[in-house]
Protein backbone atom coordinates (compact mmCIF):
# COMPACT_ATOMS: atom_id res chain seq x y z
CA UNK A 1 0.00 0.00 0.00
CA UNK A 2 1.56 3.55 -0.76
CA UNK A 3 2.61 5.45 1.82
CA UNK A 4 0.81 8.84 0.19
CA UNK A 5 -2.90 7.08 1.11
CA UNK A 6 -1.69 5.85 4.44
CA UNK A 7 -1.01 9.70 4.98
CA UNK A 8 -4.12 11.17 3.67
CA UNK A 9 -6.27 8.15 5.86
CA UNK A 10 -4.36 9.63 8.89
CA UNK A 11 -6.31 13.00 7.90
CA UNK A 12 -9.40 11.27 7.83
CA UNK A 13 -8.80 9.26 10.78
CA UNK A 14 -8.00 12.69 12.74
CA UNK A 15 -11.57 14.04 11.30
CA UNK A 16 -13.38 11.11 11.88
CA UNK A 17 -12.28 11.12 15.91
CA UNK A 18 -13.14 14.79 15.95
CA UNK A 19 -17.31 14.54 14.34
CA UNK A 20 -17.63 10.97 15.41
CA UNK A 21 -16.63 10.51 19.23
CA UNK A 22 -19.46 13.19 20.34
CA UNK A 23 -21.65 10.42 19.74
CA UNK A 24 -20.04 8.26 22.50
CA UNK A 25 -19.03 10.93 24.25
CA UNK A 26 -22.64 13.21 24.53
CA UNK A 27 -23.58 11.66 27.82
CA UNK A 28 -19.98 13.05 29.63
CA UNK A 29 -20.20 16.60 27.86
CA UNK A 30 -24.17 16.62 28.69
CA UNK A 31 -23.57 15.86 32.57
CA UNK A 32 -20.03 18.09 33.18
CA UNK A 33 -21.57 20.88 31.43
CA UNK A 34 -24.70 20.93 32.81
CA UNK A 35 -26.99 20.54 29.60
CA UNK A 36 -29.34 18.05 28.61
CA UNK A 37 -28.69 15.18 25.80
CA UNK A 38 -30.32 16.91 23.49
CA UNK A 39 -29.16 19.86 23.65
CA UNK A 40 -25.32 18.61 24.08
CA UNK A 41 -26.67 16.81 20.22
CA UNK A 42 -26.03 20.70 19.34
CA UNK A 43 -22.32 19.81 19.30
CA UNK A 44 -23.05 17.49 16.91
CA UNK A 45 -24.90 20.07 14.33
CA UNK A 46 -22.10 22.72 15.02
CA UNK A 47 -19.30 20.46 14.03
CA UNK A 48 -21.64 19.36 10.81
CA UNK A 49 -22.15 23.31 9.81
CA UNK A 50 -18.60 24.30 10.27
CA UNK A 51 -18.27 21.58 7.23
CA UNK A 52 -20.36 23.48 5.41
CA UNK A 53 -18.80 27.03 6.20
CA UNK A 54 -15.50 25.73 5.37
CA UNK A 55 -15.81 23.36 2.62
CA UNK A 56 -16.47 26.18 -0.18
CA UNK A 57 -13.02 28.45 0.38
CA UNK A 58 -11.80 25.78 -2.12
CA UNK A 59 -13.31 27.68 -5.23
CA UNK A 60 -10.69 30.42 -4.29
CA UNK A 61 -7.85 27.71 -3.83
CA UNK A 62 -8.17 26.12 -7.00
CA UNK A 63 -4.97 27.22 -8.27
CA UNK A 64 -2.88 26.16 -5.21
CA UNK A 65 -0.89 23.26 -4.56
CA UNK A 66 -3.06 20.37 -4.04
CA UNK A 67 -0.36 18.85 -0.98
CA UNK A 68 -0.02 22.42 0.40
CA UNK A 69 -3.96 22.74 0.97
CA UNK A 70 -3.80 19.15 2.57
CA UNK A 71 -1.30 20.73 5.01
CA UNK A 72 -2.97 23.71 5.92
CA UNK A 73 -6.40 22.21 6.65
CA UNK A 74 -4.41 19.82 9.21
CA UNK A 75 -3.35 23.27 10.63
CA UNK A 76 -6.98 23.82 11.40
CA UNK A 77 -7.57 20.75 12.32
CA UNK A 78 -4.96 20.38 15.31
CA UNK A 79 -6.63 24.40 16.10
CA UNK A 80 -10.07 23.68 16.66
CA UNK A 81 -9.64 20.55 18.60
CA UNK A 82 -7.49 21.96 21.04
CA UNK A 83 -9.62 25.00 21.63
CA UNK A 84 -11.97 22.33 22.06
CA UNK A 85 -10.21 20.43 24.74
CA UNK A 86 -10.04 23.96 26.74
CA UNK A 87 -13.39 24.94 26.20
CA UNK A 88 -14.78 26.55 29.59
CA UNK A 89 -18.53 26.36 28.87
CA UNK A 90 -21.01 25.03 25.99
CA UNK A 91 -20.78 27.91 24.11
CA UNK A 92 -17.20 27.89 24.08
CA UNK A 93 -17.21 23.98 23.00
CA UNK A 94 -19.86 25.07 20.44
CA UNK A 95 -17.93 27.57 18.67
CA UNK A 96 -15.00 25.25 19.19
CA UNK A 97 -16.70 22.47 16.98
CA UNK A 98 -17.47 24.96 14.33
CA UNK A 99 -13.69 25.69 13.63
CA UNK A 100 -12.68 21.94 13.92
CA UNK A 101 -15.69 21.06 10.92
CA UNK A 102 -14.45 23.67 9.20
CA UNK A 103 -11.47 21.49 7.60
CA UNK A 104 -13.83 18.37 7.34
CA UNK A 105 -14.96 18.90 3.66
CA UNK A 106 -12.68 21.06 1.92
CA UNK A 107 -9.69 17.91 3.05
CA UNK A 108 -12.59 14.96 2.11
CA UNK A 109 -12.60 17.06 -1.48
CA UNK A 110 -8.78 17.72 -1.68
CA UNK A 111 -7.54 14.68 -0.77
CA UNK A 112 -10.14 12.77 -2.78
CA UNK A 113 -8.62 14.04 -5.67
CA UNK A 114 -5.09 13.31 -4.81
CA UNK A 115 -6.37 9.73 -4.05
CA UNK A 116 -7.63 9.52 -7.48
CA UNK A 117 -4.64 11.23 -9.54
CA UNK A 118 -2.15 8.49 -7.21
CA UNK A 119 -4.30 5.45 -8.06
CA UNK A 120 -3.05 2.09 -9.82
CA UNK A 121 -5.07 2.21 -13.53
CA UNK A 122 -8.34 0.71 -12.36
CA UNK A 123 -8.20 0.54 -8.93
CA UNK A 124 -9.57 4.64 -8.24
CA UNK A 125 -12.15 3.32 -6.16
CA UNK A 126 -10.23 1.36 -3.66
CA UNK A 127 -7.81 4.36 -3.96
CA UNK A 128 -10.36 6.33 -2.34
CA UNK A 129 -11.83 3.77 -0.25
CA UNK A 130 -8.26 3.53 1.44
CA UNK A 131 -8.04 7.26 2.07
CA UNK A 132 -11.55 7.00 3.57
CA UNK A 133 -10.10 4.01 5.61
CA UNK A 134 -9.19 6.48 8.04
CA UNK A 135 -12.37 7.72 9.43
CA UNK A 136 -13.82 3.82 9.10
CA UNK A 137 -10.73 2.78 11.71
CA UNK A 138 -11.48 6.13 13.81
CA UNK A 139 -14.61 4.48 14.90
CA UNK A 140 -12.74 1.19 15.29
CA UNK A 141 -10.48 2.37 17.38
CA UNK A 142 -9.97 6.13 17.82
CA UNK A 143 -13.70 6.62 18.95
CA UNK A 144 -14.12 4.07 21.64
CA UNK A 145 -10.81 5.19 22.95
CA UNK A 146 -12.41 8.71 23.66
CA UNK A 147 -15.34 6.86 24.95
CA UNK A 148 -13.25 5.10 27.43
CA UNK A 149 -10.87 7.99 28.16
CA UNK A 150 -14.14 10.64 29.00
CA UNK A 151 -15.32 7.83 31.23
CA UNK A 152 -11.66 7.14 32.96
CA UNK A 153 -10.09 10.65 32.95
CA UNK A 154 -12.21 13.85 30.98
CA UNK A 155 -14.05 14.30 27.68
CA UNK A 156 -11.58 17.06 26.83
CA UNK A 157 -9.26 14.29 26.93
CA UNK A 158 -11.07 12.96 23.40
CA UNK A 159 -10.13 16.10 21.97
CA UNK A 160 -6.75 16.81 22.88
CA UNK A 161 -6.05 13.69 21.50
CA UNK A 162 -7.47 14.71 18.29
CA UNK A 163 -5.56 17.78 18.27
CA UNK A 164 -2.24 16.10 19.02
CA UNK A 165 -3.06 13.74 15.94
CA UNK A 166 -3.88 16.53 13.98
CA UNK A 167 0.50 17.57 14.35
CA UNK A 168 1.10 13.81 13.16
CA UNK A 169 -1.21 14.30 10.00
CA UNK A 170 0.53 17.58 9.05
CA UNK A 171 3.86 15.76 9.29
CA UNK A 172 3.11 12.23 7.45
CA UNK A 173 1.64 15.07 4.47
CA UNK A 174 4.74 16.74 4.01
CA UNK A 175 6.95 13.69 4.19
CA UNK A 176 4.88 11.09 2.37
CA UNK A 177 2.55 13.19 -0.02
CA UNK A 178 4.38 13.83 -3.70
CA UNK A 179 3.21 16.54 -5.45
CA UNK A 180 0.78 15.98 -7.85
CA UNK A 181 -0.57 17.29 -11.22
CA UNK A 182 -2.92 20.15 -10.29
CA UNK A 183 -6.28 20.99 -11.54
CA UNK A 184 -7.32 22.19 -15.32
CA UNK A 185 -7.84 25.98 -14.32
CA UNK A 186 -11.29 26.77 -15.58
CA UNK A 187 -11.82 30.23 -13.96
CA UNK A 188 -13.91 31.16 -11.04
CA UNK A 189 -17.86 30.46 -12.96
CA UNK A 190 -16.24 27.54 -14.58
CA UNK A 191 -16.18 25.57 -10.93
CA UNK A 192 -19.96 25.48 -10.68
CA UNK A 193 -21.02 24.32 -14.01
CA UNK A 194 -21.49 20.86 -13.51
CA UNK A 195 -24.22 22.07 -11.16
CA UNK A 196 -26.49 22.90 -14.44
CA UNK A 197 -26.58 19.60 -14.30
CA UNK A 198 -29.48 16.98 -12.48
CA UNK A 199 -26.71 13.82 -11.85
CA UNK A 200 -24.55 15.96 -9.31
CA UNK A 201 -28.08 17.54 -7.39
CA UNK A 202 -29.25 13.23 -7.30
CA UNK A 203 -26.11 12.51 -5.86
CA UNK A 204 -25.90 14.97 -3.27
CA UNK A 205 -29.55 14.38 -2.10
CA UNK A 206 -29.28 10.59 -1.92
CA UNK A 207 -26.06 11.74 0.37
CA UNK A 208 -27.83 14.40 2.63
CA UNK A 209 -30.54 12.35 3.18
CA UNK A 210 -28.96 9.19 3.25
CA UNK A 211 -26.59 9.84 5.91
CA UNK A 212 -29.49 12.09 7.64
CA UNK A 213 -31.59 9.30 8.03
CA UNK A 214 -28.91 7.28 9.66
CA UNK A 215 -28.06 9.77 12.14
CA UNK A 216 -31.37 10.39 13.03
CA UNK A 217 -30.32 6.89 15.24
CA UNK A 218 -26.68 7.05 15.10
CA UNK A 219 -26.55 9.78 16.95
CA UNK A 220 -28.28 8.94 20.09
CA UNK A 221 -26.96 5.92 19.79
CA UNK A 222 -25.18 5.67 23.46
CA UNK A 223 -28.64 6.69 25.02
CA UNK A 224 -30.10 3.89 22.88
CA UNK A 225 -27.62 0.97 23.55
CA UNK A 226 -28.08 1.59 27.55
CA UNK A 227 -31.57 2.82 28.13
CA UNK A 228 -33.69 0.45 25.93
CA UNK A 229 -31.44 -2.36 24.69
CA UNK A 230 -29.95 -2.61 28.31
CA UNK A 231 -26.00 -2.43 28.01
CA UNK A 232 -23.96 -0.89 30.43
CA UNK A 233 -22.69 2.07 30.32
CA UNK A 234 -19.19 0.03 30.69
CA UNK A 235 -19.74 -2.00 27.46
CA UNK A 236 -20.00 1.24 25.34
CA UNK A 237 -16.45 1.14 24.78
CA UNK A 238 -16.50 -2.82 23.20
CA UNK A 239 -20.14 -1.95 21.62
CA UNK A 240 -18.42 1.40 19.88
CA UNK A 241 -15.64 -0.96 18.54
CA UNK A 242 -18.42 -3.05 17.18
CA UNK A 243 -20.16 -0.35 14.93
CA UNK A 244 -16.29 1.25 13.71
CA UNK A 245 -15.62 -2.42 12.78
CA UNK A 246 -18.99 -2.46 10.74
CA UNK A 247 -17.32 0.96 8.98
CA UNK A 248 -13.98 -0.56 8.42
CA UNK A 249 -16.06 -3.64 6.78
CA UNK A 250 -18.64 -1.58 4.66
CA UNK A 251 -16.12 0.82 3.32
CA UNK A 252 -13.23 -1.50 2.40
CA UNK A 253 -16.11 -3.65 0.84
CA UNK A 254 -17.91 -1.22 -1.20
CA UNK A 255 -14.37 -0.38 -2.44
CA UNK A 256 -13.45 -3.29 -3.86
CA UNK A 257 -17.00 -4.26 -5.10
CA UNK A 258 -17.36 -0.69 -6.73
CA UNK A 259 -14.34 -1.42 -9.20
CA UNK A 260 -16.20 -4.51 -9.77
CA UNK A 261 -19.93 -3.66 -10.36
CA UNK A 262 -19.95 0.35 -10.79
CA UNK A 263 -20.12 2.42 -8.00
CA UNK A 264 -23.37 3.58 -8.80
CA UNK A 265 -25.23 -0.13 -8.21
CA UNK A 266 -23.68 -0.23 -5.11
CA UNK A 267 -24.90 3.02 -3.91
CA UNK A 268 -28.23 2.29 -4.89
CA UNK A 269 -27.97 -1.37 -3.43
CA UNK A 270 -26.71 -0.22 -0.09
CA UNK A 271 -28.82 2.62 0.52
CA UNK A 272 -31.93 0.07 0.08
CA UNK A 273 -30.50 -1.85 2.92
CA UNK A 274 -30.02 1.20 5.26
CA UNK A 275 -33.79 1.66 4.81
CA UNK A 276 -34.50 -1.72 6.22
CA UNK A 277 -31.44 -1.55 8.95
CA UNK A 278 -33.26 1.47 10.19
CA UNK A 279 -36.85 -0.40 10.00
CA UNK A 280 -35.83 -3.47 12.09
CA UNK A 281 -34.08 -1.16 14.79
CA UNK A 282 -37.10 0.72 15.80
CA UNK A 283 -39.08 -2.64 16.41
CA UNK A 284 -35.85 -4.94 17.40
CA UNK A 285 -34.21 -2.52 19.65
CA UNK A 286 -35.22 -4.05 23.34
CA UNK A 287 -33.51 -7.15 22.05
CA UNK A 288 -29.75 -6.58 23.04
CA UNK A 289 -28.24 -9.09 20.38
CA UNK A 290 -30.36 -8.07 17.71
CA UNK A 291 -29.54 -4.64 18.34
CA UNK A 292 -25.84 -4.69 18.39
CA UNK A 293 -26.38 -7.06 14.89
CA UNK A 294 -28.42 -4.18 13.52
CA UNK A 295 -25.73 -1.43 14.83
CA UNK A 296 -23.22 -3.67 13.11
CA UNK A 297 -25.07 -3.94 9.64
CA UNK A 298 -26.32 0.00 9.49
CA UNK A 299 -22.93 1.88 10.38
CA UNK A 300 -21.53 -0.61 7.64
CA UNK A 301 -24.03 0.72 5.02
CA UNK A 302 -23.30 3.90 6.34
CA UNK A 303 -19.76 3.96 4.74
CA UNK A 304 -20.99 1.17 2.12
CA UNK A 305 -22.02 4.13 0.72
CA UNK A 306 -19.01 6.65 1.29
CA UNK A 307 -16.65 5.82 -1.19
CA UNK A 308 -19.30 5.77 -4.33
CA UNK A 309 -20.77 9.27 -3.37
CA UNK A 310 -17.34 10.45 -3.14
CA UNK A 311 -15.79 8.85 -6.45
CA UNK A 312 -19.11 9.42 -8.31
CA UNK A 313 -19.19 13.31 -7.52
CA UNK A 314 -15.67 13.94 -8.91
CA UNK A 315 -16.90 12.08 -12.20
CA UNK A 316 -20.02 14.15 -12.66
CA UNK A 317 -18.01 17.51 -11.94
CA UNK A 318 -15.52 18.03 -14.45
CA UNK A 319 -13.76 21.28 -14.05
CA UNK A 320 -15.10 21.42 -10.87
CA UNK A 321 -14.03 18.41 -9.30
CA UNK A 322 -12.17 19.78 -5.76
CA UNK A 323 -15.83 21.82 -4.91
CA UNK A 324 -18.04 18.66 -6.00
CA UNK A 325 -15.32 16.06 -3.98
CA UNK A 326 -16.06 19.09 -1.14
CA UNK A 327 -19.52 19.23 -1.86
CA UNK A 328 -20.16 15.68 -0.98
CA UNK A 329 -19.36 16.26 2.55
CA UNK A 330 -21.58 19.64 2.80
CA UNK A 331 -24.12 17.49 1.49
CA UNK A 332 -22.77 14.44 4.61
CA UNK A 333 -22.91 16.97 7.10
CA UNK A 334 -25.92 19.11 6.61
CA UNK A 335 -27.68 15.74 6.64
CA UNK A 336 -26.00 14.87 10.06
CA UNK A 337 -26.95 18.18 11.25
CA UNK A 338 -30.92 17.22 10.28
CA UNK A 339 -31.05 13.99 11.10
CA UNK A 340 -29.54 15.26 14.73
CA UNK A 341 -32.02 17.66 15.14
CA UNK A 342 -34.41 15.16 14.04
CA UNK A 343 -33.41 12.31 16.22
CA UNK A 344 -33.18 15.07 18.94
CA UNK A 345 -36.77 15.59 18.63
CA UNK A 346 -37.91 11.75 18.27
CA UNK A 347 -36.04 10.77 21.20
CA UNK A 348 -38.90 12.85 23.75
CA UNK A 349 -40.99 9.57 22.81
CA UNK A 350 -38.01 7.08 23.41
CA UNK A 351 -34.76 6.34 21.68
CA UNK A 352 -35.55 3.88 19.28
CA UNK A 353 -37.65 6.31 18.10
CA UNK A 354 -34.57 8.59 16.65
CA UNK A 355 -34.43 5.56 13.54
CA UNK A 356 -37.96 5.36 13.04
CA UNK A 357 -37.63 9.30 12.13
CA UNK A 358 -34.95 8.40 9.84
CA UNK A 359 -36.52 5.89 7.97
CA UNK A 360 -38.25 8.53 5.67
CA UNK A 361 -35.10 10.26 5.19
CA UNK A 362 -33.25 7.36 4.17
CA UNK A 363 -35.85 5.98 1.71
CA UNK A 364 -36.04 9.60 0.06
CA UNK A 365 -31.93 9.15 -0.36
CA UNK A 366 -32.79 5.21 -1.99
CA UNK A 367 -35.25 6.54 -4.67
CA UNK A 368 -32.82 9.63 -5.50
CA UNK A 369 -29.83 6.40 -5.87
CA UNK A 370 -32.36 4.54 -8.42
CA UNK A 371 -33.02 7.72 -10.68
CA UNK A 372 -29.05 8.11 -11.07
CA UNK A 373 -28.25 4.65 -11.54
CA UNK A 374 -31.17 4.19 -14.23
CA UNK A 375 -30.30 7.40 -15.68
CA UNK A 376 -26.86 8.42 -15.29
CA UNK A 377 -24.73 5.17 -14.32
CA UNK A 378 -23.72 4.03 -17.66
CA UNK A 379 -22.53 7.71 -18.77
CA UNK A 380 -20.32 7.95 -16.01
CA UNK A 381 -19.16 4.72 -15.11
CA UNK A 382 -16.03 3.99 -13.47
CA UNK A 383 -13.52 2.28 -15.84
Amino acid sequence: MKKSLIALAFGTLALGMAEFSMMGILPYVASDLGVSISEAGHLISAYALGVCCGAPILVLARKKSLKHLLMALASLIIVGNLCAAMAPNFWVLMVSRFVSGLPHGAYFGVASIVASKLADKGKSSEAVSIMIAGMTVANLFGVPLGTSLSHLISWRTTFLLVGIGGILVFYYIWRWVPVVEGLRDVGFKGQFRFLRHPAPWLILGATALGNGGVFCWYSYISPLLTKVSGFAESSLTALMMLAGFGMVVGNLVSGRLSDRYTPGRVLMVAQGCICLFLLAIFFLSSNPWLSVLLMFLCTAGLFAVSSPEQLLIIRVAPGGEMLGGACIQIAFNFGNAVGAYAGGVAVTHGFEYAALMGVPFALIGFLLAIIFYKRYQKRYAVK
